[in-house]
């Protein structure tokens, strides 16, 4: 199993939002200021915010794992079953994305991702 960091929830909640917001702008037709919007932030988040130590760079990044298949023995995800079959499960929402923190090149998961996998269709 995967251990959790743990985050400020604060930074957890801003990066949940700015994640929302991604997944509204993409719903969009012209999205392209505020995906250059999005993409500034999620640089900041990444690179810039959280960096004290130049020799030791920290940062936080999400990923969104839609479209993803999903079992029981993923551990970077939290799953409610949408429909009666538990085989060939895929996630088809992404309520909030897998968080890592990024210190140097090691990633570490500070938030599994909450998800709706549902039986995909052949």
């Amino acid at each position: 199993m995967q251990e959790i960091f743990k985050a400020p929830q604060k930074i957890l909640d801003l990066i949940n939002q700015v994640f929302e917001i991604e997944k509204k702008a993409a719903l969009l037709k012209e999205t392209n200021s505020i995906n250059r919007n999005i993409n500034r932030i999620k640089e900041l988040i990444e690179t810039v915010l959280f960096a004290q130590d130049p020799m030791n760079p920290l940062g936080f990044i999400y990923y969104n794992p839609i479209g993803e298949p999903y079992n029981e023995t993923r551990t970077d995800c939290d799953a409610s079953i949408s429909g009666t079959s538990t085989e060939n499960l895929e996630i088809i929402e992404v309520i909030k994305p897998i968080i890592f923190l990024k210190q140097g090149g090691i990633k570490h998961m500070v938030q599994k991702a909450i998800v709706i996998a549902e039986a995909k269709e052949n």
